[in-house]
């Protein structure tokens, strides 16, 4: 099995990121890991995870103090569910960024 694992930025100031690392055999999506990170006073956080841990494919919503919700999602091929995970982030990072912040403490 081979293990790809590269990141993309999701704005020009570098401060929001997309890390993808994922596991193929033979052309095929095995296991991955999609999480989008952001930079908040200069210092990293992880703010959402796609992954198979568990044996299902699911978002973790990640919480300043620690806390996970896990929602399950129900796609049909992990290559599928690299692209949803993908685009979802694209799509949804200011809204995640604003929610992680709005639970910071102050």
């Amino acid at each position: 099995m081979k293990e790809i694992s590269y990141h993309k930025y999701l704005d020009e100031d570098e401060d929001e990121l997309l890390r993808i690392r994922l596991w193929i055999n033979r052309g095929k999506v095995m296991d991955l890991v999609i999480q989008y990170e952001s930079k908040i006073k200069g210092k990293w956080y992880s703010i959402i995870r796609y992954d198979c841990s568990h044996g299902f494919f699911h978002r973790d919503t990640l919480f300043p103090n620690g806390r996970k919700e896990k929602q399950t999602i129900a796609i049909l091929t992990l290559g599928d569910a690299v692209n949803y995970a993908e685009q979802d982030v694209k799509d949804r990072w200011e809204f995640y960024k604003d929610r992680f912040i709005k639970n910071m403490k102050p």
